[in-house]
């Protein structure tokens, strides 16, 4: 026979129907306390108070559902049940002792939980694990991986991990935990939106995180999110010159990288009105500070488009002095391209016309040479006549022979 599992204040749940299912045969009745606006439990009340003695009591109190004189593994499959039972938030005992940091608790409900309960999350999609790395509890998140190291690799919502949400909250101390466990790539994991822990870190200005995973990884600085954002990207939104400089001398060719806008890393920062980060930009050898997004617009261009204010203001006579353009005041590649056809267009032409004028002038003096060459032949009267035409025939045969030609017949070879 079931036993009798009685709730007060609330509806059974699946959580408790599991437990009537596997105490099935043994005889005894438990009743379910239940408080507070998700219908928390004893042990919920206990788990979130940090009360491990409390906890402890409600577990074996639970265990009454067995009837005196039962074997032991009847009382601790009561207890697993009881201590995996989640409230109406789909939260257990576990995560809210996780959340709020609670080792000693932790410890015990570990002791009687399987994996399926340990690994539990909650109605927002977060386990234990996860929910006690993105509140930066160093001690919890280190007893959750001695007790499964692949809890590190869950996923919660928008496929957030437990390294994203630590780095996110700048929880060093936790990350750099996480990265000890990491033979299976966290650093590479990224959101739905393409961003990894490097970029959030990057982006709050959290330094030492940002250390801690370049360590690591350096390759992390090129990874770009669904926009093409590197994390210089998102660094320079912020205001951590620092942070810049850290992951430029991890790779300094990413000053270069745009986004799939076209943007840079210094339009992104002109765009924030980030002077300070605009001028460490600007020292870098590698900074193109007329570089063109796909708007057609230059650093200076985003400038002049900002609100007038002193930052704007800054930063346009921070670009002037770094020989900052407009747009329309480039020699833009497509410009000199046309300019270049047009010159060899004029070039061209310039040479058909001469070879066409010199072709008239030849055919001319051909004609001259060939009525002197009759002339001379017809009317010789003495040597010197027939010299001279031979002397003109020949200049006239040089005229039509150029070196490497092979043809003679009076027509030049151009």
């Amino acid at each position: 026979m079931l036993p009798e599992i009685r709730e007060e204040g609330g509806v059974g749940t699946s959580a408790t129907k599991a437990m009537s299912a596997s105490l099935s045969g043994k005889r005894g009745r438990y009743v379910r306390q239940v408080t507070g606006r998700h219908n928390d439990t004893d042990l919920h009340v206990a788990a979130r108070a940090g009360d491990a003695a409390a906890l402890r009591r409600a577990l074996d109190e639970a265990a009454v559902v067995v009837a005196a004189g039962e074997a032991g593994e009847g009382l601790e499959a009561v207890r697993r049940a009881v201590a995996a039972e989640a409230n109406e938030a789909g939260e257990t005992p576990l995560l809210a002792a996780a959340e709020k940091g609670h080792l000693e608790v932790v410890v015990e409900l570990l002791r009687h939980l399987d994996a399926h309960g340990v690994a539990a999350k909650n109605r927002s999609g977060y386990d234990a694990l996860h929910v006690a790395a993105r509140e930066g509890h160093h001690a919890v998140v280190q007893e959750m991986l001695c007790h499964d190291r692949m809890a590190a690799k869950t996923f919660g919502p928008a496929n957030t991990t437990p390294l994203i949400s630590a780095a996110t909250r700048g929880h060093a101390e936790v990350v750099k935990l996480l990265l000890e466990q990491d033979d299976f790539g966290l650093g590479e994991m990224a959101k739905d939106n393409g961003k990894n822990a490097l970029h959030f870190a990057a982006r709050q200005g959290h330094m030492e995180i940002v250390k801690a995973l370049l360590e690591k990884d350096p390759q992390l600085a090129r990874r770009n999110d669904k926009k093409g954002q590197t994390a210089l990207h998102m660094a320079v939104k912020g205001t951590n010159c620092d942070v810049l400089r850290a992951l430029v001398d991890a790779d300094p060719a990413i000053v270069m990288l745009p986004d799939k806008n076209g943007n840079t890393a210094l339009h992104v920062a002109t765009r924030k009105k980030r002077a300070e980060i605009v001028i460490v930009l600007l020292r870098l050898p590698d900074t193109h500070v007329n570089a063109l997004n796909r708007d057609h617009k230059t650093a200076f261009d985003i400038a002049e488009g900002l609100p007038h204010c002193e930052e704007s203001s800054d930063i346009k006579d921070i670009l002037s002095q770094h020989g900052a353009l407009r747009s329309r005041e480039l020699n833009q590649p497509r410009d000199e391209l046309r300019k270049t056809v047009t010159e060899i267009k004029k070039d061209v032409h310039t040479q058909l016309e001469q070879t066409r004028k010199t072709n008239k002038n030849v055919h001319g003096i051909a004609k001259e040479l060939r009525k002197l060459h009759r002339e001379g032949i017809n009317n010789a009267t003495n040597s010197v006549t027939v010299v001279a035409v031979l002397f003109a025939t020949v200049a006239f045969a040089a005229i039509f022979t150029v070196p490497g030609g092979n043809e003679n017949n009076g027509v030049a070879i151009v």
